[in-house]
């Protein structure tokens, strides 16, 4: 086990809410079969996903988020154009297409996920970049390349603490990360992301920690009413305004998670 594996202490028996408004079976059905689509015609257009603007790729992102019956408010500055790093924290499934939603981007995968039948192959073509999170001798290598695409001008989101928490709880961001982008000389981009319940309070019913499976994941969201992703886009950090990567780190862990209040220690 790595300093790069972290794991969160959060398990659905323990923090994930079993009671509240659950919407009637046939529309979280109807909500599964859409998501399910929206899915499936995204995947069918990766071959030629490099060549789709970057508007339609948002638009199909959220897409992805509200047919599954969640509402989206997203608020903030304007990402940075060009080459940027784009950080955020992670409770969900739901992070990825919200995130793609800010600016699509190039993801920061775990390699074990390119061995996986048919989503290794999919993920791959969707233009990620793979991390050996067990292996901390080829962490300079994953930096370097990820160095390279952010000189080239791609945007590269990265869930900096390494594992999915139940939202009311959060990880530190690794700082390993962010030495690219200090190598690259591009500004960082932090995203919060939190999941609301329609009376404002928080929900962590779209986390997907612990031994949770995905199907079990999707269906407590597409079950779930009144559900409500707030992605906030905080200013960016400008390259060259911190001197090293555990501040750069620092700094951005404080602007994703400016504002947050109910968290604690364990899920």
């Amino acid at each position: 086990m790595s300093v790069w594996l972290p794991s969160a202490p959060c398990t659905p028996g323990a923090c994930v809410e079993r009671a509240g408004s659950v919407t009637a079976v046939p529309r979280a059905v109807l909500r599964f079969l859409a998501v399910t689509a929206v899915l499936l015609a995204g995947i069918a257009l990766l071959p030629v996903g490099r060549l789709i603007p970057a508007g339609a790729v948002r638009w199909w992102c959220r897409a992805v988020v509200r047919v599954s019956g969640v509402r989206v408010r997203l608020s903030g500055a304007a990402t940075p154009t060009g080459g940027v790093l784009l950080v955020a924290n992670h409770i969900s499934w739901l992070d990825i297409p919200l995130l793609a939603a800010v600016r699509p981007a190039r993801m920061l995968a775990k390699s074990e996920i390119r061995r996986w039948p048919v989503a290794g192959w999919l993920t791959a073509r969707s233009g990620a970049l793979f991390i050996e999170r067990d292996r901390l001798r080829a962490l300079p290598d994953t930096v370097a390349r990820i160095s390279g695409a952010l000189r080239a001008g791609a945007a590269v989101a990265v869930f900096p603490e390494g594992s999915t928490w139940c939202g009311r709880a959060q990880g530190h961001f690794r700082r390993a990360v962010f030495q690219a982008a200090l190598d690259a000389g591009v500004p960082v981009q932090p995203v919060s992301l939190r999941y609301r319940l329609a009376d404002g309070g928080s929900s962590t019913a779209p986390a997907f920690i612990g031994d949770d499976s995905l199907l079990t994941s999707v269906w407590r969201v597409v079950s779930a009413r009144g559900l409500m992703a707030e992605v906030e886009v905080p200013d960016p950090i400008p390259p060259g305004s911190h001197p090293d990567r555990r501040s750069l780190a620092r700094a951005a862990q404080s602007r994703a998670c400016h504002g947050r209040t109910g968290e604690h220690a364990g899920g």
